[in-house]
C-alpha cells in the first residue's frame, strides 16, 4: 500500500460509489470496500509515494486550498494493467490546474512522488477494484457504466498512509 494526497467527494457521491462497491462485491469482484477494515474512502489521488510526510505537505500547500470546491463529472470507467478498474473524472481545466498547482508547491518543497502522478502523466481516477478477475471484467465494466455519469464535488483532502496508520486532514 502507498501513501497518497487524497481528494474526497460530497456525501451523495461517496454513498453512490460505496453502493457500486457493494454491487461489484455481489458479483464476485473484490473492491476497495473491504480494504482497511472498511475505512477506505472513495477518493481521487493527486500524488502517491511509498511514504509521504503529512505535515510537510500541509506546510507546502499553505495558502493553497488542498480541496477547492471543484465540480467533477465521473463520466467513464477504465482499466490499468493488472486489472485495476476505476471511474474517471473528465479532466477539466480546473481539475488539471489544481493538480499542477499542488505539484508546483510539492516540487518547491522537495516533496516527490511516483512519476505516474506528475502533471502530463497523471490519469485522474477513482479506484473501484485492484484486481478484477478476468472472467468478471466485462460484467464489472457494465456495472460501473450503470452508475455513470456521476456529478461530484470535492469537499475534503487528506494525506493518508494507512500502511503506517497515518492520516492528516488538510481541509
Amino acid at each position: 500500500m502507498v501513501a497518497a494526497l487524497e481528494l474526497y467527494f460530497d456525501h451523495v457521491t461517496q454513498q453512490r460509489i460505496r453502493t457500486l462497491w457493494t454491487a461489484l462485491e455481489e458479483v464476485g469482484v473484490q473492491t476497495m470496500k473491504r480494504l482497511l477494515d472498511g475505512r477506505h474512502r472513495p477518493h481521487l489521488s493527486l500524488t502517491g509515494a511509498e511514504r509521504l510526510d503529512g505535515p510537510a505537505i500541509a506546510a507546502a500547500l499553505d495558502g493553497l486550498a488542498a480541496a477547492p470546491p471543484l465540480e467533477v463529472n465521473l463520466d467513464f470507467c477504465g482499466q490499468f494493467v493488472g486489472r485495476v478498474l476505476w471511474l474517471g473524472p473528465v479532466p477539466t481545466p480546473e481539475l488539471l490546474a489544481h493538480h499542477a498547482a499542488v505539484h508546483q508547491r510539492l516540487d518547491a518543497a522537495g516533496i516527490s512522488g511516483f512519476d505516474v502522478y506528475r502533471p502530463g502523466a497523471w490519469v485522474p481516477h477513482v479506484t473501484m477494484s485492484m484486481r478484477v478477475p478476468r472472467p468478471l471484467l466485462p460484467q464489472a465494466i457494465r456495472l460501473c457504466l450503470e452508475f455513470l455519469p456521476m456529478k461530484a464535488t470535492i469537499t475534503g483532502a487528506a494525506v493518508a498512509d494507512h500502511a503506517h496508520d497515518e492520516y492528516l486532514p488538510l481541509s
